[in-house]
């Protein structure tokens, strides 16, 4: 006992008199904690996700108004990748090699989170990306604080086959992950549920696609059968001011062929005239209308920093406003930035939502949400006409698709795999990214 309590002394004070010796250094280099913020300022993203990183740097300053985290300011680090893929992971190789940031928060696209996922792995650091994605991944160092396809995609479909009677089906995106493995999912659960092939058409466009007459008429023509027939729209960027526009010039009104859309939110409705889209949908975990003191509150602060009471807020600003508080609470539980522990700690961490609820952090990197869908109001607001009973758990691997359907996710020790196959009983790899 004597000898392991000596031993024990003589490394603390070993230790004290390495930090004597390093503590001015290393003051003076962590009188902050920096946060990345990895966001397209430029290109066909940018209509997007500049608010984002408009809300990252609110969500900062509140933060610093409340004395920061551990007792550090937080400073942000913005990059702006300008919507080319293989850029976003140079500057998140930037952000966390050269930078040195605590974490970071950003990505748009699945384009975008699948090119910065080898550098997370690889450097062990943290990504909070905040919109709806495709599901089929589950990393341990990413926290998908957006919707997975059970979220959002499905409960679409539901709706509007039950309320609108909705027997053909338009499975309209960009072409990139998230639309292609979304309609993949979306039409294996079509068939599951007794539609034929014939009455689903798929459609790819290119990011940026402007020339929507062809694709409208097409889809107007194919709604022309006699079957009660909806879009279901994965379109993203600024590609939808022109579609939109177009099923406006073709005469195309929600009592007709609804559209429901995944990544048309308040900000992009700000650029279109809204009157003859009064009526189609969208489908989020959150909308500007949601009536809560959380919601608010929340905007009123908003429009006071941003000095501008017409910007408005949308389904990714509340995510990354979750991301953002569970990443701190996580910080604070684990005493430390580093990574490994906040990853340790940030499993069934619960923040408040923006309307009214709270989200979880699920050990499958995934967090609880309430699924709202909403018709578009000549405002450009959403009037919410369906609201989930109860919050919805992230589905990270799809029931509806073969290789899927027998994985689950758990981030937690001892376990610690992203794709554990519940049939054979084994971890197929510490991440599986289709």
């Amino acid at each position: 006992m004597f000898s392991l309590t000596a031993r024990f002394i003589g490394t603390l004070a070993a230790a004290a008199v390495g930090a004597t010796l390093t503590l001015a250094p290393a003051k003076a280099a962590e009188d902050t904690i920096k946060v990345g913020i990895l966001h397209s300022l430029s290109g066909t993203m940018a209509i997007s996700e500049t608010t984002l990183k408009d809300t990252m740097l609110f969500l900062i300053d509140e933060q610093n108004k409340k004395g920061g985290v551990l007792g550090k300011k937080l400073e942000a680090v913005v990059v702006d990748p300008a919507s080319d893929w293989p850029l976003f992971a140079e500057k998140a190789r930037q952000l966390i090699e050269q930078d040195k940031v605590a974490a970071v928060f950003g990505c748009w696209t699945s384009s975008s989170r699948k090119s910065v996922l080898p550098v997370f792995e690889e450097l062990n650091s943290l990504l909070f990306y905040p919109v709806q994605y495709e599901g089929e991944e589950s990393s341990r160092n990413v926290f998908y604080t957006g919707a997975a396809p059970n979220q959002q995609a499905i409960p679409a479909v539901d709706y509007l086959a039950k309320q609108e009677g909705v027997e053909r089906w338009v499975l309209a995106g960009t072409d990139y992950v998230y639309p292609q493995t979304t309609n993949k999912i979306l039409k294996a659960y079509l068939n599951a549920k007794g539609v034929k092939d014939e009455d689903i058409m798929i459609n790819y466009t290119p990011f940026g696609h402007s020339d929507w007459q062809t694709i409208v008429s097409d889809i107007k023509k194919f709604g022309s059968a006699g079957k009660k027939t909806a879009v279901v729209s994965t379109i993203n960027g600024d590609a939808n001011v022109p579609f939109y526009k177009e099923l406006a010039n073709q005469g195309i009104k929600a009592e007709d062929i609804p559209v429901v859309a995944f990544s048309v939110g308040e900000e992009e409705l700000a650029g279109l005239d809204t009157k003859p889209l009064v009526g189609h949908l969208a489908a989020w975990n959150y909308f500007e209308s949601v009536d809560s003191d959380a919601n608010a509150d929340f905007i009123k602060k908003w429009h006071a920093y941003i000095k501008n009471d017409k910007r408005v807020t949308n389904d990714p600003m509340e995510a990354t406003f979750i991301g953002f508080n569970m990443w701190v609470k996580a910080v604070e539980a684990a005493g430390t930035t580093k990574s490994d522990a906040v990853i340790d700690s940030i499993v069934g961490v619960s923040v408040p939502n923006l309307s009214g609820g709270y989200a979880a952090m699920m050990p499958n990197h995934h967090i609880t949400k309430p699924v709202l869908i909403g018709e578009v109001q000549a405002d450009g607001q959403f009037d919410i006409v369906y609201r989930t009973p109860g919050l919805v758990v992230g589905d990270e691997w799809s029931d509806y698709l073969p290789g899927s359907k027998d994985l689950i996710s758990d981030w937690r020790k001892p376990m610690s795999c992203g794709n554990f196959n519940v049939v054979t009983g084994k971890c197929g790899g510490a991440t599986k990214t289709n």
